[in-house]
């Protein structure tokens, strides 16, 4: 009888991760090179403090990282922003942060197309940026249409390639630097703060860029149920994660930008790193400009997948029209159309952007519109969680209050920062969102969609 309950007992999943293996896990979702990409945008917005927006931006991170660790213990298996603010606040403020989170699953593959583009026009300037554009839009929908997955080994092995080469990176900036001459302390200070560039809003500006760098934390929130101690470990993990991204992100780019002071120009904004890299050691221009492609492409796959499921999510709960964003390929288990639709978004954002971007470039408006939903959807967390763990506690307690209030402020606060075109253009996708979900459900009196993703298919 013992042998027939124990082989009649669901199955579940096995609490094996430990905390180290929930940091490792971060680290390789972020990416080693995470501000590598954007370090040209950063540097030109924020007048060469690329520094110090990256560790104002960790500060903001790890306030909203307590946040997400602690909504994680009271809902292990959801894991999502929309979840805590419609189940903690209101139903319609999580519809309204779901939307902004839609934007976000959207942005993502048109500014890793736009960064391939221009960094694969790099390599060969005799093939235009728009036949690249084309080309990677193109092979990322037919790579997601095939059901083509990354195993966690192959993503382990990208991570320790990249880890090797931001090594290689440092060694080589060191022997630069004190084998050219400078002016003394001030040269090794000016990355933090130059008096003569330093302005307070266009570093505020660049660390609301800044905060892509550290996009995807919230990822392990998702891991709670293979996590051993979860209640300790996923909180202690998604802190500790912002906290190694961020010292890693702030050393790469202070080294970068002694090798390369902001005072001169980079050839190419959107693809400066690889140019500091080649002056540090020349062969490493191809070796980190190869390396970053190879990181955008795979982040440009993921992140194309992932936005076809969630519009799968909302076709199949009839937000969007059934019959074609609920269709799934009886072949390769994959929604089709929406790739194809999510494939042709990103193909028109690699060519609308640059467009209307004006003085700036697509790619920093695509990162600042990415960086709108956002930090729409980080202050969703910290509000639910000083809902939860303040509001609603018996015992209110100084440690429930700061973090959510501080992270809830300086997310705002960034937010608020954001290029003028990035909140036009995001007011308008709220406003569509919200008008939409109003008219559905006759006033936010029912609920328009459950923002859940649905499971992989086996």
């Amino acid at each position: 009888m013992k042998t027939t309950a124990s082989t009649s007992a669901p199955v579940r999943l096995r609490r094996t991760l430990t905390l180290w293996d929930l940091i490792l896990y971060g680290v390789i979702v972020i990416q080693p090179v995470a501000p590598m990409s954007v370090f040209g945008v950063l540097s030109d917005r924020g007048r060469g403090h690329v520094v110090t927006t990256v560790l104002i931006a960790m500060v903001a991170m790890l306030f909203t990282a307590i946040s997400y660790g602690r909504m994680a213990r009271a809902y292990p298996s959801a894991g999502s922003a929309f979840t805590y603010v419609g189940q903690e606040i209101n139903p319609a403020l999580g519809y309204v942060t779901g939307w902004s989170m839609v934007m976000d699953y959207l942005l993502n593959p048109i500014i890793c197309t736009i960064w391939c583009s221009q960094q694969a026009h790099v390599f060969a300037a005799a093939i235009p940026y728009w036949a690249w554009a084309i080309f990677f839009a193109a092979l990322f929908t037919f790579l997601n249409v095939q059901g083509v997955k990354t195993s966690a080994r192959v993503n382990t092995g990208l991570a320790t390639g990249m880890g090797v080469v931001v090594v290689i990176f440092f060694v080589a900036a060191a022997r630069y630097i004190f084998g050219s001459p400078h002016n003394g302390a001030a040269f090794f200070s000016r990355p933090f703060y130059d008096p003569q560039l330093f302005h307070a809003k266009a570093v505020m500006g660049a660390t609301s860029v800044a905060v892509l760098t550290y996009i995807g934390f919230d990822g392990i929130s998702t891991l709670s149920e293979e996590a051993e101690n979860p209640r300790r470990n996923i909180l202690l993990a998604t802190v500790l994660t912002c906290l190694v991204i961020g010292v890693l992100s702030a050393m790469e780019v202070y080294a970068a930008q002694l090798v390369w002071p902001a005072s001169q120009p980079y050839p190419n904004i959107d693809t400066a790193f690889p140019y500091v890299a080649g002056r540090a050691w020349p062969p490493l221009f191809v070796i980190v400009g190869f390396t970053l492609l190879v990181a955008n492409f795979g982040s440009a796959l993921g992140s194309q997948l992932g936005a076809a499921r969630l519009l799968y999510g909302m076709g199949r709960s009839g937000a969007l029209p059934k019959s074609f964003f609920a269709a799934v390929d009886p072949r390769h288990h994959v929604p089709r159309n929406n790739v194809f639709f999510v494939g042709v978004i990103a193909l028109g954002g690699a060519f609308l952007l640059p467009a209307i971007a004006g003085e700036a470039t697509g790619f920093e408006l695509g990162a600042n519109l990415l960086n709108f939903g956002a930090l729409i959807a980080f202050m969703g967390v910290n509000a639910a969680a000083f809902v939860r763990y303040f509001l609603h506690a018996e015992k209110k307690m100084l440690g429930n209050l700061l973090p959510p209030v501080l992270g809830f402020v300086i997310c705002f606060f960034l937010w608020w920062n954001l290029s003028t075109k990035a909140r036009i253009f995001g007011a308008i996708w709220m406003a569509v969102g919200i008008a939409v979900g109003a008219w559905k459900t006759n006033g936010f009196r029912g609920n328009l969609i459950d923002f859940e993703l649905p499971p992989e298919e086996s």
